[in-house]
């Protein structure tokens, strides 16, 4: 590539001079290429270890001048051909032009600004840079797809120079991340280490310091476990490999959502600069991390961020710490993590302006929002940039120019958000529905609980009564200091109200505010009602599960042991499941959003159920429920952490994990009474998910003696049990509501009460030291054990569900879907256009989630398949494939992957050639195949008609009953594809039920097997088609000479038993030996009467010979004609014959080729032969239907050669064949002219 022109003072320091012109040279790297020896490896060390740019590019060509001594790097290359091109250019282009000039200085001049030109003209096209060289990071991203064979789809990220420990050595060297790899090379005196590994192989990744291993970053696979260390920046070098590493566990999570986020890799341009994917990166990262921490919506995206101080009016305090901004959103957060945290929505602003600087105040920024609060910053670095930014994103709310409903409806909402909360009396006995909602949808227009409010008057409930008008009033006062609404300060006084209960009437409004669920509600006005509307009569798996689970959502609630709640409960759940098909519905949704719904309306309770399943408990509600297992392994972290001594026993008695997950999925709803967990779910809201593991260690903290003492997990499940039912709420206003559980508390000695209250408390105090971040970083590691342990669990329970009679080991079945799942990986990492990474659906069971498309199987199958056939091998994968996609769509599943590599790997002789006999039947002989469009078109669609369904219907060995009958039916409708594509939709209509999997399972079972007298019989272009793989298949045997002749026997015996059995069909109008003879007869095209050498002239002059075929419609008639005429019933004279006998005579002669020419074995000619007569068969009609060959007469002749026998009952062990494809699963290097370097690298 041309490089921008630097100096080199010492030109020729460890390169050789290969080429030079007066004003060019052309140089290799010493030890690169032939020879080297001791200066080779020291300079090969010395590229490695040092960062140059010599250790990129082996060649280079400088520019340099008689009289000067300073050179001009103005090119590199990595390959001879690269670098031979660019010197051409020079020498065409700029040598007579250079000749001209009498200064050197203009000589030097004039190349230098030529070199920057072509760099321009190149770049052109590519986006701005930034203000970093590319260059460097444009080798570098060059080496590292040299190096590791990568394609240009693959994206490097940053790379990093480090040490490798080898066994107890390090080796200094290279760390090049990518998007899809973590890659390592080095070279040290002659001895190379290259090393790629997958991310979403990592099972664990973490930065440790131990005295072997000196701030070290750690990565594990399945396989090994790799230590890097001596980074510069080890800090960065680990938070990249963080959020690579989490893009992959992402992806093996949800397809679907890491296809839609993959904003990383989009750039189709291959050369991008450090920064900008980098950049990225980062980028991403900080728009978690802000969403996070102010709990605004997904698509939320930062702009930036500025170090400044906040005015607190009622503390008379500037706090510092940070502003944020954003499209939406202005907010603050204090240095201290609890003194203020602030959101203020755009929408709300009215004014923003720039105050007069003083010594006390300098640089303040003064901003107004609707709900009449100011708010004033100051010590802002660059004040005029971030107003004209805010002013910048104002101007593109949408609520701020109209003066619609929509501003209107925000601003009411945000201004009366103090009377908003209670309810008018009028509407308390029946549901509402806002203006904003269609009319005729019912809905629950406030909190079920001033629906069924179930409780005395606040002036009867004496103590608990006043308890719960003082935290009103508490409340009240810290809305008149401190604001209310979304704007209001957040410090260390709300979380104190928060901790102390949240009064009923205040509960809704404050989940609300805290989850971030008010923002989403009030800038989508009218979403949940027209999600009601579309989800209402809709049929669906979700929906069967919503019905089940509705009269188990707190059945002991009055508002659930009614119509209208349950109806509500119903609308909310079936609307969400409409909204996210990809979590649908899971079991503990329910109970959660029967809560939400006793304190909101419907629409506010379906907005906290969006904020609690998509940020605040992220992949909780999957159908892998992968958030809560993460959160699991957290408490059990954590558990050795606090409780060591306990920790142990627990992990003994197993019951962490049967306990966590009922703790976490339901907030403690469903273990505990439900006025005591409610608190809990108040404090959930305010600070997330440190509240559950605090209170879940204090729990355990309560009970460590009675856990220690112990002796099984049913003793440790009821210990807890008992504690947690009697865990109370002593200043709830509502009746006590009668838990599940108090079975558990049954008893002579029941526990001791417990208040919710001094629960919370010891909580915070024993157990406060976790922080969101650390949380954060445990959730990371902990994310990649669990994915990668439910990617084990898939692969076993995969392998259970083969039958098994395929074949294969447990062993072997492993290792292939490995393979076969790096394969569809494949199509995410480099061809996100390809069908099977669209059409991945987690929701499928896991024999069905990973499936691969026709080019993929080819890949595997060259890598896999036992039968090399050479250039013929992407002809017969085709085919196979064909045969293995039951349902048409294109994508086969790994079931049908190893239902097809069984029948070539094992069973006896007659079970392969079965399977190489139906490869050469449709459906796998499409007429679609590239090399015979029009010849398979014209025959199936006049001459085989009748044969189809009977094809089609007899291929049990790969297709079940039921997808045969369909196939066959479709076959004999002339419409077999959209036929089964209507009926895969009616099935995906009605509910997925595992009954209707074993029942499948079951027929497949009962399916007798085939003899070889069902199978159909095989024209004469199937038969040829079959020879033709038969001797592409015997290319790269070491017997080749042997088979080659075998096949031409068994062909030529073949081809005279179709000719006799023709004889007996008796159809009139068919006269083989007329036909051979008389070339001028009408029905009859006019082939030459000579072996199939003869035709090889005659068929290049043919304007059809490009679409030479599959199946070959011409030397087969032609060939029955030569055999019938000559040789008659006994053919003992026939030109195949004769050619055997010559061959046997000499078998280095060419006679074995001309023998598989003329039973039409030989691909290349035999597709320039046959075209000719094929396309004029096609103007006549006169394709011979009468010739057929039945399978048993295949299998007989095929028996009487012993050298094909042996062939095909010859074991292959596919081991050997899957350790090599895992090797070059990543080399996809398109150099023609790689040259692999062992010493310089």
């Amino acid at each position: 590539m041309w490089l921008a022109p630097e100096e080199v003072l010492v030109a020729n320091a460890l390169w050789v001079t290969e080429r030079a012109n007066p004003f060019f040279v052309l140089q290799r790297r010493r030890g690169h290429g032939q020879g080297g020896g001791l200066t080779g490896l020291l300079v090969g060390t010395l590229d490695v270890v040092l960062d140059s740019s010599a250790r990129v590019a082996p060649y280079r060509i400088l520019h340099q001048t008689q009289d000067s001594q300073i050179y001009w790097t103005v090119a590199s290359g990595s390959s001879r051909r690269e670098i031979t091109k660019h010197w051409e250019w020079l020498e065409n282009n700029l040598l007579q032009t250079l000749s001209i000039f009498d200064n050197e200085e203009d000589i030097t001049t004039f190349v230098k600004g030529k070199i920057h030109g072509i760099i321009a003209e190149e770049n052109k096209n590519l986006q701005p840079q930034g203000d970093e060289d590319p260059g460097k990071f444009k080798e570098a991203e060059l080496k590292m797809r040299k190096q590791f064979g990568m394609p240009e789809g693959e994206k490097l990220v940053n790379y990093y120079s480090c040490s490798y420990w080898k066994g107890h050595m390090p080796r200094q060297g290279w760390l090049y991340l990518t998007v899809n790899h973590l890659c390592f090379y080095s070279f040290l005196l002659g001895k190379e280490v290259s090393l790629v590994v997958q991310w979403v192989d990592v099972t664990r990744l973490e930065k440790n310091a131990t005295l072997l291993f000196p701030e070290s970053i750690r990565v594990d696979t399945r396989e090994q476990e790799l230590f890097f260390s001596m980074f510069l920046n080890i800090g960065e070098t680990f938070k990249l490999m963080e959020q690579l590493a989490n893009l992959a566990m992402r992806q093996l999570l949800d397809s679907e959502g890491f296809l839609e986020d993959k904003a990383l890799p989009t750039p189709p341009r291959p050369h991008r600069n450090i920064s900008a994917l980098k950049r990225d990166l980062d980028a991403r990262a900080k728009n978690e991390s802000y969403r996070a921490a102010f709990r605004l919506p997904g698509d939320e995206r930062l702009d930036g961020h500025t170090s400044c101080t906040l005015w607190i009016p009622l503390s008379k305090l500037h706090v510092p710490g940070q502003m944020f901004l954003s499209s939406n959103y202005i907010c603050f957060s204090s240095k201290e993590e609890d003194t203020c945290r602030l959101i203020i929505p755009l929408r709300e602003v009215t004014i923003v302006e720039k105050a007069d600087s003083c010594s006390v105040l300098p640089s303040p920024l003064s901003i107004s929002t609707k709900s009449k609060m100011t708010f004033l910053f100051a010590n802002l670095k660059d004040r005029d940039f971030l107003v004209q930014r805010i002013s910048d994103f104002l101007q593109k709310m949408p609520s701020k120019h109209p003066g619609g409903s929509g501003s209107g409806r925000k601003a009411s909402i945000e201004d009366q958000a103090p009377e908003a909360s209670p309810a008018p009396q009028e509407e308390l006995g029946q549901p509402a529905s806002p203006t904003s909602r269609p009319h005729g949808v019912p809905t629950a227009s406030q909190g079920l609980l001033k629906l069924f409010p179930g409780n005395m008057p606040m002036e009867d409930l004496g103590a608990k009564g006043a308890k719960e008008k003082m935290k009103e009033e508490w409340w009240h006062i810290h809305f008149f200091e401190y604001g209310r609404g979304v704007c209001m300060y957040r410090t260390a006084k709300t979380r104190a109200l928060v901790l102390k209960g949240i009064p009923e009437s205040l509960r809704g409004e404050l989940w609300l505010l805290f989850s971030g669920a008010w923002n989403e509600m009030v800038t989508h006005p009218g979403y949940y009602a027209e999600l009601v509307e579309k989800s209402t009569g809709k049929y669906s798996l979700a929906t069967e599960e919503i019905e089940r689970d509705l009269h188990r959502s707190m059945p002991e609630h009055p508002a659930f042991q009614n119509e209208l709640g349950i109806a509500a409960l119903r609308r909310v759940l079936t609307a969400y499941a409409f909204r996210n098909p990809t979590i649908g519905y899971c079991q503990a949704m329910n109970i959660v959003t029967s809560v939400l719904l006793l304190y909101g309306s419907e629409e506010e309770a379906f907005w906290l159920l969006v904020a609690l399943c998509e940020r605040m408990l992220p992949d909780y509600y999957n159908n892998r429920v992968v958030g809560a297992l993460v959160d699991q392994g957290i408490f059990e972290e954590l558990t050795r952490e606090f409780l060591p001594q306990l920790s142990e026993k627990m992990q003994a008695l197993g019951v962490i994990a049967s306990i966590s997950l009922s703790w976490f999925l339901t907030l403690f709803l469903s273990v505990m009474p439900f006025e005591s967990a409610v608190v809990i779910v108040d404090c959930f809201f305010y600070e997330g998910i440190k509240v559950v593991l605090q209170v879940a260690l204090a729990i355990l903290d309560a009970n460590m003696e009675q856990l220690l003492g112990c002796s099984d997990e049913g003793e440790a499940m009821t210990v807890l049990g008992r504690y947690l039912d009697n865990v109370v709420n002593k200043q709830s206003i509502s009746p006590p509501i009668p838990h599940l559980h108090a079975l558990l508390t049954s008893g002579d000695d029941p526990p001791a009460e417990v208040d919710i209250f001094d629960l919370l408390k010891v909580s915070y105090e024993k157990f406060s030291s976790l922080r969101a971040y650390d949380i954060e970083q445990m959730r990371f590691k902990q994310r990649l054990k669990v994915i990668q342990s439910l990617e084990d669990t898939a692969k076993r329970s995969v392998v259970r569900a083969i039958p098994g009679d395929i074949g294969f080991s447990i062993e072997e079945l492993e290792d292939l879907y490995v393979v076969f799942k790096a394969k569809h990986l494949t199509s995410q990492y480099w061809g996100s256009g390809r069908p099977g990474a669209a059409r991945r659906d987690p929701s499928l069971p896991y024999l069905e989630q990973y499936r691969i498309d026709a080019s993929q199987f080819q890949e595997l199958f060259a890598r896999l398949a036992p039968w090399a056939c050479g250039t013929h091998t992407p002809m017969l994968a085709g085919r196979m494939f064909r045969l293995l996609d039951r349902n048409k769509d294109s994508l086969i599943t790994f079931k049908e992957f190893v239902t097809g590599m069984s029948g070539m790997y094992h069973g006896d002789l007659t079970d392969k050639l079965k399977v190489l006999y139906k490869l050469h039947l449709p459906p796998a002989l499409s007429s679609e195949d590239a090399e015979s469009a029009l010849e398979a078109t014209h025959y199936f669609t006049e001459d085989s008609s009748s044969e189809a369904s009977p094809l089609a219907s007899d291929l049990d060995l790969f297709l079940p009953w039921e997808a045969q009958e369909a196939l066959q039916q479709g076959e004999r409708e002339g419409a077999g594809n959209e036929n089964i594509q209507e009926k895969r939709e009616e099935k995906g209509n009605s509910p997925p039920d595992c009954r209707h999997y074993l029942q499948m399972w079951a027929k497949e079972k009962e399916v007798q097997k085939e003899t070889i007298k069902d199978l159909p019989k095989m024209n004469q272009e199937q038969f040829i088609e079959l020879c033709k793989t038969l001797y592409n298949m015997f290319s790269e045997d070491p017997k080749e000479q042997d088979l080659y002749h075998a096949i031409a026997t068994v062909a030529s015996l073949l081809l005279r038993i179709g000719e006799v059995g023709k004889r007996f069909l008796g159809q009139p109008g068919r006269k083989p030996r007329d036909t051979a003879r008389g070339d001028d007869e009408p029905p009859v095209p006019d082939p030459p009467q000579e072996p199939t050498r003869e035709l090889q002239p005659a068929a290049t002059d043919d304007p059809q010979a490009k679409a030479g075929g599959d199946t070959q419609l011409g030397n087969v008639p032609q060939e029955s004609q030569v055999v019938g005429e000559e040789g008659g019933g006994e053919g003992q004279c026939s030109p195949s014959q004769r050619l055997s006998d010559d061959e046997t005579k000499d078998d280095m002669s060419m006679s074995s080729y001309s023998v598989v020419s003329t039973g039409s074995l030989q691909c290349e000619d035999l597709a320039e032969d046959t075209v000719l007569v094929g396309g004029e068969a096609r103007s006549g009609s006169t394709v011979d239907t009468d010739w057929s060959i039945s399978f048993e007469q295949i299998l007989a002749s095929i028996l009487t050669e012993s050298v094909l026998v042996n062939f095909f009952e010859e074991k292959v062990d596919i081991g050997l064949k899957i350790k090599e494809q895992r090797k070059v699963e990543r080399q996809f290097s398109t150099s023609s002219d790689y040259e692999q370097s062992g010493v310089s690298g």
